[in-house]
Parts: structure tokens; C-alpha cells; sequence
């Protein structure tokens, strides 16, 4: 029994609310160069266009316009301050300065070599003297990760039948991959639900996607969101996001999203991506999000990136160009959305074919963006603008452009 993260649609989820809370642009179509001429950054005006990925927001122009860069992916943020600076208090203690002398050298003795903590300053204190472990030793589970499995299965087996909750789990969790038994979907779906009955956050978890699914047992959507909102309380971080997610299918709009915050919050501290992302759309669009989480936006965004999220990649590429939350980056941004290009992602390809176009964050190539276009083209993403750009370049150049798409494979 293979059993995933339920992760509710986005056009009923977080995404969706994006979409409802704020207009976001996409990249502008810049205009094709002429068959035979290199293609240069574009002045135009940015267009709007159908959003394809949330939490974009327009960047706001100047009160003149003065010394902003118009690209098609928005007008330049004006920069900040620099944000390595050094303390000016007056007060501040000065470095000392010159030679040590007469009673500063009274306690100074010969070097017998540096350690690696004096390296470090001086001298760690003796440890604590550690308690004694007075608890009751896992056995099971210590056969269970050292790879034993019929030993695991054996003593967990037999606390699983006294009624040992986290006994229990193990049991269910070795029978739905075999793991020292054949596996059986059924009796580990039993299991993990005594595990749930007796409040283990884990159990309580995987039954509620059991109880959802409606294979192993009866569909019951009133039990399953019970099972999952008290794993989530109790602090499973797989539960946390999946009952955010519930809550926000279940109030559409700012209101649900600002219930599921904190559970969002909380699994994103714990690591999971796709929690993270939707803290960083979450900070960027809801008008009642704090101003102080709000500047941490692009920080969620970059760690969901980060830990392989594709969507998050894409994101952070197009908000680095942008200049969404935070400064413009053309370079990083390029690089972000190259990579998941590589690995295959079809919308990275239509931005990086516009990169490659307007020559931002790196250098112009005709045949490269005629090449993205064709990748992406073939995967069903349509963009008028890149196909007049493929139609103006020369016969050679789609040729060599297609035999490219031919070869690409993703990483």
C-alpha cells in the first residue's frame, strides 16, 4: 500500500486563492527580430497576459519614471541601502592597537601548539555527566533500522497486540511494503487504524488517507478530516500541511487562508517544500499577512526552491527577474529558471526562450530560444509570440534549433 502526501488540487487550493487575490503578470511577448539579426533586450511596454504561475505582482514605477529600467518583465525595484554596513555608535568598543605590554604579558606562557578549540576562542568546559536511561529500549524499532526486519516485526508484533500505539505503526507500516512479511494492504490498513484509535500522530495521518482514498476500507470524509486535523494538531508535519490544505478547500478566499497559516507554518518549519511554497504565496498576497512575514516571502520561496520543489524553482526564476519581493537579479533568476528547464519543466522553457530572446541575464541566442520554444511547444504551451519570433529567424536556424529539441533530454 503506497501511501502519499494528499496534496489537494491547486485550482482548489492555495493556487487558486492567488489567482482570486491578486492580477500577477507573466512575461510580456517581446517582438521578434527580423530573419538574420540578433535579438536585443526590448523597451515595450509590459502586456497582460493569462497568469501562468501565481503571486506576481505588478512592480510599482516611480513618481517619474526616473532611473528605472522598463523590461518586459517589469520596471527595476529602485535599490535599497547597502546591507553590509559597519556600526558607527560612538560608543562602540575600538580594536586594540600595538604591542602588548608590561602586565598584559604576566600571564602569557610559551605555545604548546593550538587546539581546535582554541581555535575557536578558548577552552570548551568538561561535558555533563550524562543521565542514566531509565526508559524502556525499543527493540523493534532498533531492528527496524538496523534492516532486521522479521526480528522488528517479531517484537513489535507482539506490543502491537497489547496495544502499543507506536508498536502498532510499525506493524502497519512494515505490512504495507513487506518489509519482513508479505505485504498486505489490508491488515495494515487494520493496524493503522488501531494505531489511530489509540493516538499516534503518524497512524492517525495514514488512516486518514486510507479513509479517504476508499479502497482498504469505507470512504468516510467526516472521520478522515477528524483524523487529519488532530495529527495535525498533535504535530505531524505531513498533517499540518494536508489539513491547510483542507481548510482552504473548504473557505475559498483570504479567510481560509489566514485558518491554514499557521499550519502551513508550522510544516514549512518542519521542511516540507510544498508547505513552503505556500507560506510564500500565502506572505505575498493576502492583503492581512503582516508586513514583517511579508518581507520574508522570497526567503519560503528560495527554501521550497531549494529542497527540489519544480514549481518553487520556476517561481523564484521568474520573481528574481521580476524583482518581486525583493531586488532583481537577472543572472540568478535566469539561473533558476534554466535548471528547471533542464529537468524539464515546460513552463521554465517559454520563460527561458524569452530570456535568451531579450538577452536578460544572459546572452542573446536565437537558436537556443527557438530551441525552448519547441520544447515547450510540443509539450502543448502555446505563445504567439515566440512563434512569430520562430517564424522571423532564418530556415538554418529552426533547423538547428529542432535537431537541438531533438537531442534534449532532460536532467
Amino acid at each position: 500500500m503506497i501511501l502519499r502526501l494528499l496534496r489537494l488540487s491547486p485550482s482548489i487550493s492555495l493556487l487558486a486563492m492567488a489567482f482570486a487575490i491578486t492580477a500577477a503578470p507573466a512575461f510580456a511577448q517581446g517582438q521578434a527580430p527580423a530573419a538574420g539579426q540578433q535579438p536585443a533586450p526590448q523597451q515595450a511596454e509590459p502586456q497582460a497576459s493569462p497568469d501562468l504561475l501565481p503571486g506576481l505582482q505588478p512592480q510599482a514605477q516611480g513618481a517619474d519614471g526616473a532611473g528605472e529600467e522598463d523590461t518586459d518583465f517589469g520596471p527595476v525595484v529602485n535599490q535599497g541601502p547597502d546591507v553590509l554596513s559597519r556600526p558607527t555608535d560612538q560608543d562602540a568598543d575600538p580594536l586594540r592597537k600595538g604591542r602588548v605590554t608590561g602586565g598584559d604579558q604576566k600571564d602569557l606562557q610559551p605555545s604548546e601548539g593550538v587546539t581546535v578549540y582554541q581555535r575557536m576562542g578558548a577552552e570548551l568546559p568538561p561535558l555533563p555527566k550524562e543521565k542514566e536511561f531509565k526508559g524502556k529500549i525499543d527493540e523493534a524499532y532498533g531492528h527496524y533500522q538496523r534492516g532486521e526486519y522479521v526480528q522488528a516485526l517479531d517484537k513489535a508484533l507482539t506490543r502491537a497486540q497489547d496495544g502499543d500505539a507506536a508498536a502498532q505503526t510499525l506493524v502497519a507500516e512494515m505490512m504495507s511494503r513487506g518489509l519482513g512479511i508479505a505485504r498486505d494492504d489490508k491488515t495494515a490498513a487494520f493496524w493503522y487504524e488501531q494505531a489511530a484509535k489509540n493516538g499516534d500522530p503518524v497512524a492517525m495521518f495514514k488512516y486518514a488517507l486510507i479513509l479517504m482514498e476508499g479502497r482498504l476500507v469505507k470512504h468516510d470524509k467526516t472521520l478522515a478530516d477528524d483524523y487529519m486535523r488532530r495529527a495535525a494538531e498533535a504535530g505531524n508535519p505531513e498533517a499540518e500541511f494536508n489539513w491547510a490544505q483542507i481548510l482552504v478547500s473548504q473557505t475559498p478566499g483570504p479567510k481560509g487562508l489566514m485558518a491554514a497559516l499557521p499550519f502551513y507554518e508550522r510544516s514549512a518549519e518542519k521542511g516540507i517544500a510544498d508547505a513552503q511554497y505556500a507560506v510564500s504565496q500565502i506572505y505575498l498576497n493576502v492583503p492581512e499577512v503582516p508586513k514583517e512575514k511579508k518581507a520574508k516571502a522570497r526567503e519560503w520561496l528560495t527554501r521550497a526552491a531549494k529542497a527540489g520543489f519544480d514549481t518553487a524553482q520556476v517561481d523564484l526564476g521568474i520573481w528574481l527577474v521580476n524583482g518581486t519581493a525583493g531586488d532583481r537579479d537577472l543572472e540568478e533568476g535566469f539561473r533558476w529558471l534554466n535548471g528547471a528547464a533542464q529537468r524539464g519543466n515546460v513552463v521554465a522553457q517559454n520563460k527561458v526562450a524569452h530570456l535568451y530572446i531579450q538577452a536578460l541575464g544572459t546572452r542573446p541566442d536565437p537558436i537556443e530560444a527557438a530551441k525552448w520554444y519547441v520544447l515547450s511547444r510540443r509539450a502543448g504551451l502555446k505563445d504567439p509570440g515566440l512563434e512569430d519570433f520562430y517564424l522571423g529567424i532564418e530556415d538554418s536556424q529552426q533547423k538547428q534549433a529542432i535537431d537541438a529539441a531533438n537531442k534534449f533530454r532532460p536532467n
